[in-house]
């Protein structure tokens, strides 16, 4: 592929996986309670979990893999600014590691969570305070920790390096990368919302903004695609 095509690419790649977030967003908090329920007791999620059925479980797989998205929307960033190799290159590296974190986290839920939504049903209690201890620790590790923290906070600085970088190259507009440092900035404070509820409003915000600025990107990506480097 040329650097066009990549661009182009890596655009389509932004838009598609944002449509599909907000698709899969919007099923799951018609239908679980989405995202309130992640702060949820194992006796109130897993039984829903385990009543959604198969549908419920296919709609977590795909979720858990969207995420990979965006890797190759990184790769059409970088392709887009050849003045920020070594910038767009650490970007690249970054996005990567945000997209394998969140799929980690995601994943926990059509597989150890479902496992554990069968067990829960048929247990007693002393077992079902085990399985509780189990679900919380998974969440805490694998969602807080590795999939929102860690996850969000790599692709926040993916989204800065890639805003900087912007601003080095002729082809975009000063205010495309003026925007993506913000929402990058955005987007990190809200990462911290497990450490404090004071950013929690932020982080609310910033579930409407990620498939925005990801569309956004993704355009600016196949828009300026013919401008000269």
């Amino acid at each position: 592929m040329n650097d066009r095509t990549m661009r182009i690419v890596g655009g389509i790649s932004f838009i598609v996986g944002a449509l599909a977030f907000v698709s899969v967003f919007t099923f799951l908090a018609s239908n679980f309670d989405y995202p309130d329920i992640l702060d949820g007791a194992a006796a109130d999620v897993l039984p829903r979990l385990h009543g959604g059925g198969s549908a419920m479980r296919s709609v977590w797989a795909i979720y858990a893999f969207l995420p990979l998205f965006l890797i190759p929307g990184a790769v059409g960033a970088s392709f887009s600014c050849p003045s920020s190799r070594a910038r767009m290159t650490l970007a690249t590296i970054f996005c990567s590691i945000a997209a394998f974190a969140m799929c980690l986290g995601l994943m926990r839920w059509p597989t150890i969570h479902w496992a554990l939504a069968d067990a829960y049903l048929l247990a007693g209690d002393q077992t079902r305070l085990g399985l509780e201890a189990i679900f919380n620790g998974l969440n805490l590790y694998l969602g807080n920790y590795i999939g929102e923290f860690f996850g969000e906070s790599t692709l926040a600085l993916f989204f800065l390096l890639t805003g900087l970088s912007m601003l080095d190259e002729s082809r975009f507009p000063r205010w495309l990368g003026l925007c993506g440092i913000g929402f990058a900035v955005m987007f990190l404070v809200g990462a911290f919302r497990n450490v404090t509820n004071v950013v929690q409003i932020v982080a609310d915000i910033n579930n409407g903004l990620l498939p925005l600025w990801m569309i956004v990107l993704g355009a600016a990506l196949i828009r300026y695609s013919k401008a000269p480097d």
